[in-house]
């Protein structure tokens, strides 16, 4: 194909997924209620303890800001099948029919660890902000900004999202042939510590024990990443052996 056709072929499909995450917005905006309903939840778990905790709009135009800052994010999450495969039908021309199926099972993948890694952070942060308003003093109230409550709990979910796409660009490095699986073997122990390190930086919990709940399942894909890589490494020299042989 052309350079020129290849331009026009990225400029449909970036077209195509931006109708996907318009479409997504909308679909945010309508059920735009119930999650922030159920992102004040723990509000509410706070205030039937006996304490005052509410979030506050500041401005006159904070709340419609707000919705439109939560439709494009739920867009982003429900459109995320439909973006990813328009990726994945813009390269799928120039590829075998093995690479075809190596890449769409990255992509599936990719899309099943981003929403366990969301789905966990979701189950944390209600229990984070139970704890966090629990260090206020006996004569002060939570009055929350409400843009800086939301702002907090989607960026929690997209970091969790985004550091359980780990083991797959790890696997994917390797199916490159960039990375071996015995270099990651080595690299094991600065691995846990940067494992560890992420989850103290994004948990918003105060407390060890939360922190090693979450890093203890990136260690764990950590490990299951570096033990397929050594199998796909021992597979590719064993292959290359017989071809070796039969030369």
């Amino acid at each position: 194909m052309p350079l020129r056709e290849h331009l026009r072929e990225l400029r449909r499909r970036i077209l195509w997924a931006a109708l996907g995450l318009l479409v997504g917005a909308v679909v945010g905006w309508v059920v735009y209620d119930p999650i922030v309903v159920a992102m004040q939840a723990p509000l509410e778990v706070i205030a039937s303890r006996g304490r005052l905790a509410q979030l506050n709009f500041g401005t006159v135009g904070s709340a419609f800001d707000l919705k439109i800052q939560v439709a494009l994010f739920l867009g982003v999450f429900l459109s995320s099948p439909w973006w990813i495969g328009q990726l994945w039908m813009f390269v799928v021309p120039g590829l075998t029919r093995k690479e075809r199926l190596y890449s769409l099972s990255f992509i599936l993948a990719g899309a099943v660890l981003f929403v366990a890694g969301g789905a966990l952070a979701w189950w944390v942060l209600p229990h984070a902000v139970q704890m966090l308003t629990a260090f206020t003093p006996d004569l002060a109230v939570n009055l929350l900004d409400a843009r800086t409550y939301y702002t907090f709990f989607m960026r929690v979910i997209l970091a969790f999202g985004l550091g359980f796409l780990l083991p797959l660009v790890m696997v994917g490095l390797n199916f490159l042939g960039v990375v071996a699986g015995r270099t990651y073997l080595k690299a094991w122990r600065w691995a846990v510590i940067g494992c560890f390190v992420f989850t103290a930086v994004v948990n918003p919990l105060p407390d060890a024990w939360s922190m090693i709940a979450m890093g203890v399942p990136l260690c764990g894909m950590y490990f299951a990443a570096v033990g397929i890589s050594l199998l796909r490494d021992r597979r590719v020299a064993r292959r290359r052996r017989a071809a070796e042989a039969t030369a």
